[in-house]
C-alpha cells in the first residue's frame, strides 16, 4: 500500500506531506529542516541534491540549476524567456523540440538535460526523503503547481514525476491545494443550505503572486475566480536588493559583484535573509566576507529603504485582485474573510497594501508555508483505494474556454466549444456525431486573443478508429465522452457507436380493464451501444519511448549518485580507522602487541595515511575496502587481545561482586540466627521470673 504523498513544487523550496496517523504530517529532510531547497547541482562524479546542492552552490554556481518549475515547458524564444534567464546561473540552452533546457559540467563532461529530466531528479530525492523519514512505500503523489501552468506544463511536470517512479495521481493549482486545508479543517462553515462564506486566498510565493476567490460550505468549496501575476514575487525583492548593494560597493569598495557569479550570489543569499529580517524590524546591519578579491563589504539597509525599492511591484499588487473578483462576478465588499499564505506574503508593506485594497483586516490561520503541501496530501488521499478519508468536493475553474473539432463528414458544423471560460472542472460533457469512417479530433483553446503570449492554441489530438457502417448506410452515431480531468487536462475518455433496435415495451392496462386482461404490447425504437471505439491521443506528454529513456537515465544516475556516497562513506571509515587506531596504539592497546607488531602497524598505518592523501584520495569503493581489511587483520589480533583481557577484568570483578554478596548475605543470615537465639533466650528468662512470683 502506497502512503498518500503530497508535494508544493516551490521555486526557491518545496514542502513534503503524508497523509497518516488519522492526520497529515509534514516530512522533514536529512537535516530536519521542514522544506527542501528546489536545487539541483552537478559535480565530477556525481549530483547534488535539495539541502546539498544549496549548501554547494556558491561553489558550484555554473553546475547548480533552480527556479525549475519556471522553465518547464518555456520555450527558448518566449517572450518570458529573457526575465526567466536573469535568475540561472547556469547555462540556458535552446533544445531540439525548441524548449529550455540547462547545459552543465557532469562527470567531466558537458551534459544537457531537458527541464523534466531536472525536475525529475528533485522529485527523485524528495521521494526517498519520504521513503527513509516515515519507512512507507511511496509511488502516489499529487503535484501542486500554479494555477498558471498550460495543458503542456501539466503533462510536462507529471512526467517528470514518472521519471522518478512516481504515480502522479492529480496535478492541482497550489491555491486550490490550500483552499483544501482550509476547507477541511474549519469547523465553522456554513451548510450546505446556506449561503456560502466568500474567502479570498492570496498567495504570494518566492516567484508568483496568485489570488483565487473561493465559496466555502462544510465539506466543499467552489473556485469562482483565480488570477496570478507571473512576475511578482520573494525574488523579484532579492534582486533589487541585491542590485542597490551591488551599486553601493561598486562606488564604495570599487567592486562589481555583477561580474562575479560567486560573487553576486553570496550578496543574493545575504540579502534574501535581510529581506526576512526586515520583516520584523525596522533596520539591519549587512555584513558579508570576502565577497571578492579579499574585500570585506558591509552596510545597514532600513525598512523604508526596502519599500522604496518596493513601490514598482507594491503597484501592482491590486492586478491579480481585481482579476479575481471580476471573474467571481464579485465585488470587494462580497469577500467575508482574507487569507494570505506564501512566505513573501509576510512584508508588511505587502500586507498593508492587500489590507487596503479588500478594506479588512487580513486572516493567517492556515499555515503559511506548509497549507498547500497538506492540502496536496490529502487530495492524494482521496485518490486511495485503501484510506477512508473525510468526504470532501471541490471545484476548480477554467480560465480559457475550450473547444473541440473534427473532421467534417456529415455534419455543417466542425467544432463546439465544450467548456466554457468561468466553467468548473473536472466535467464531463457527452457530444454525438454522425460518422462515415474513422476520424480525427482535436482540442483548442477557443479564443486566441484572451491567451497569454506564447501560450499554444493547440491542446491535444486523437485518432479514433474502429467505425464500421451498418449494411445500406450512409453513417452511423458515434458517441464521445469529453472530459476536463480533476488535473485540469483535456481528454476524450470514451467513444463508441451506436445503433437502434426495436424492443417490445408493455403497454399500461387502463384502470376499468377486466382482471386477468392480457397485457399487449408496442414496439420502441431505442438507441444503444454497439461498438467501442480505438482512441490513440497526441498530447505534450512525452513518449512511451523518450519516458522510459529518461527513465532509464535517472536509474543509472541514482546508482552513481549511490556508488559515491558509499564510497565516501568507505573512504571516512578508513580514514577514521587510521587515526583511531593509532591512538589506541599508543593508549589501551599498548600492553597487547610487541614492540616489533606496533612498530610493523605504525609503518603501516603511516603508509596507508600517504596513501589515502595522495594517490588513493579519489580511489574506489574496492579499494578503501581493501585497505581497511588490510589494516584490519594486524589491528583486529591486538584488538582481540585488548577485549580477551577487558573481559577477564569484567569476570574478575563479576565474581568478586558475587563473593561480597554472598558474604553480605551470610553475614545477614548470622545475624538474623543471633537475633532469634537471644530472643528465645529472653523469653526463658521471663517465663522463670513468672513461676518466682506465683511461689
Amino acid at each position: 500500500m502506497s502512503t498518500p504523498f503530497g508535494l508544493d513544487l516551490g521555486n526557491h523550496s518545496s514542502v513534503l506531506a503524508v497523509a497518516r496517523n488519522r492526520g497529515i504530517d509534514i516530512v522533514v529532510n536529512e537535516v530536519s529542516n521542514r522544506s527542501t531547497p528546489t536545487v539541483v547541482g552537478f559535480g565530477q562524479r556525481n549530483r547534488y541534491l535539495g539541502e546539498t546542492g544549496k549548501n554547494k552552490q556558491t561553489s558550484n554556481v555554473k553546475n547548480t540549476v533552480e527556479n525549475l518549475k519556471r522553465i518547464i515547458g518555456l520555450g527558448y524564444d518566449d517572450k518570458d524567456f529573457p526575465e526567466e534567464a536573469k535568475y540561472f546561473t547556469s547555462k540556458l540552452v535552446k533544445l531540439d523540440d525548441g524548449k529550455v533546457g540547462a547545459r552543465v559540467k557532469y562527470a567531466g563532461k558537458d551534459t544537457v538535460f531537458s527541464a523534466a529530466q531536472l525536475a525529475g531528479m528533485f522529485f527523485d530525492k524528495v521521494k526517498h526523503t519520504v521513503i527513509s523519514e516515515t519507512k512507507a512505500n511511496i509511488s502516489d503523489v499529487c503535484l501542486a503547481v500554479p494555477a498558471w501552468y498550460t495543458e503542456e506544463q501539466r503533462y510536462l511536470v507529471a512526467d517528470a514525476a514518472k521519471i522518478a517512479g512516481l504515480n502522479p495521481v492529480r496535478v492541482v493549482n497550489d491555491v486550490t491545494a490550500a483552499a483544501v486545508s482550509y476547507g477541511v479543517f474549519k469547523p465553522d462553515l456554513p451548510d450546505a443550505d446556506q449561503k456560502p462564506r466568500i474567502v479570498a486566498l492570496v498567495d504570494i510565493g518566492h516567484s508568483t503572486y496568485t489570488c483565487s476567490v473561493i465559496g466555502f460550505k462544510k465539506g466543499e468549496f467552489k473556485v469562482l475566480g483565480t488570477a496570478w501575476d507571473k512576475q511578482f514575487g520573494g525574488r523579484n525583492f532579492d534582486r533589487a536588493i541585491t542590485q542597490h548593494f551591488a551599486d553601493e560597493f561598486k562606488s564604495k569598495y570599487k567592486i562589481d559583484i555583477n561580474e562575479n557569479p560567486k560573487a553576486y550570489n553570496r550578496i543574493l543569499a545575504a540579502s534574501e535573509k535581510l529581506k526576512k529580517v526586515l520583516s520584523a524590524n525596522s533596520a539591519a546591519p549587512f555584513n558579508v566576507e570576502s565577497v571578492m578579491n579579499d574585500v570585506d563589504v558591509s552596510s545597514q539597509f532600513t525598512r523604508e529603504e526596502l519599500e522604496e525599492l518596493m513601490t514598482p511591484l507594491l503597484k501592482r499588487v491590486n492586478g491579480p485582485i481585481e482579476k479575481a473578483l471580476a471573474q467571481a462576478k464579485l465585488n470587494v465588499e462580497d469577500v467575508d474573510y482574507v487569507e494570505l499564505i506564501g512566505g513573501t506574503s509576510r512584508i508588511p508593506a505587502l500586507k498593508d497594501s492587500i489590507s487596503k485594497i479588500f478594506n479588512k483586516q487580513l486572516s493567517t490561520t492556515l499555515n503559511q508555508d506548509e497549507a498547500i503541501a497538506k492540502g496536496a496530501a490529502f487530495i492524494c488521499a482521496i485518490h486511495s483505494p485503501t484510506l477512508r478519508v473525510k468526504p470532501f468536493k471541490f471545484e476548480d475553474i477554467h480560465s480559457y474556454s475550450v473547444s473541440y473539432s473534427w473532421d467534417k463528414q456529415v455534419e455543417d458544423e466542425d467544432h463546439l466549444e465544450v467548456f466554457p471560460a468561468g466553467s468548473s472542472f473536472p466535467s464531463t460533457k457527452m457530444i454525438t456525431l454522425h460518422r462515415t469512417g474513422d476520424f480525427g479530433m482535436e482540442a483548442f483553446y477557443t479564443n486566441k486573443n484572451e491567451l497569454p503570449q506564447d501560450v499554444p492554441v493547440h491542446i491535444a489530438n486523437w485518432d479514433i478508429t474502429g467505425v464500421q457502417l451498418p449494411e445500406g448506410a450512409s453513417s452511423v452515431p458515434v458517441k464521445l465522452k469529453l472530459r476536463c480531468d480533476p488535473s485540469g487536462l483535456h481528454i476524450i475518455e470514451d467513444a463508441y457507436t451506436l445503433e437502434d433496435i426495436t424492443v417490445k415495451e408493455e403497454i399500461p392496462l387502463p384502470d376499468d380493464a377486466p382482471e386477468g386482461a392480457e397485457p399487449e404490447y408496442k414496439d420502441v425504437v431505442k438507441t444503444v451501444k454497439k461498438d467501442n471505439l480505438s482512441i490513440v491521443a497526441h498530447t505534450f506528454g512525452l513518449t512511451q519511448k523518450e519516458l522510459e529513456a529518461d527513465i532509464q537515465k535517472e536509474v543509472e544516475m541514482c546508482k552513481q549518485d549511490k556508488l559515491v556516497a558509499e564510497t565516501e562513506d568507505r573512504k571516512n571509515a578508513l580514514e577514521e580507522y587510521i587515526y583511531t587506531l593509532r591512538g589506541k596504539l599508543d593508549e589501551e592497546y599498548a600492553p597487547f602487541a610487541s614492540e616489533q607488531e606496533k612498530s610493523k602497524l605504525r609503518d603501516q598505518l603511516a603508509k596507508t595515511e600517504e596513501w589515502l592523501y595522495d594517490d588513493g584520495y579519489d580511489s574506489t569503493k574496492a579499494k578503501y575496502i581493501a585497505k581497511y581489511e588490510e589494516l584490519a587483520s594486524t589491528g583486529n589480533i591486538i584488538r582481540g587481545r585488548y577485549l580477551a583481557k577487558q573481559e577477564e577484568k569484567k569476570q574478575a570483578s563479576r565474581q568478586k561482586n558475587e563473593a561480597a554478596k554472598m558474604a553480605e548475605l551470610s553475614e545477614k543470615l548470622n545475624a538474623q540466627r543471633k537475633s532469634e537465639s537471644e530472643g528465645k533466650k529472653s523469653s526463658k528468662t521471663d517465663a522463670e521470673g513468672d513461676v518466682q512470683q506465683l511461689d
